[in-house]
């Protein structure tokens, strides 16, 4: 999903149907470009270093722990979930487009 063309909540809950909240932790991220994604984090990593090595990142949330019900197809169906995160995207994505620094959304919405 892109934030520059029309992102809408189907698509976003695409994202997060595709994961599973029970394997992995998770990082929604936003690159330069305005796509979103949705990565896994490795067992030991920090969040500061995944950031580090995604150099094309503009925004991420704090990491969706697993098991927490973050991700997955049940969070994909909570339709006011998403759209909570889908608003916060979108305001974000408005307000840093100019930036170089990596914004950190500390919020799960």
């Amino acid at each position: 999903m892109n934030l520059n063309d029309q992102p809408c909540i189907d698509k976003l809950a695409r994202l997060f149907a595709a994961h599973k909240d029970t394997h992995d932790s998770h990082v929604l991220w936003v690159c330069k470009s305005g796509e979103v994604r949705i990565d896994c984090l490795s067992p030991h990593s920090a969040e500061n270093e995944f950031e580090q090595s995604h150099p094309s990142m503009l925004a991420r949330f704090k990491m969706y722990r697993r098991g927490q019900g973050y991700v997955g197809k049940k969070a994909a169906a909570d339709k006011d979930f998403i759209g909570r995160v889908l608003q916060t995207l979108t305001q974000q994505w408005n307000q840093l487009q100019n930036q170089t620094d990596v914004c950190v959304v500390d919020r799960y919405c």
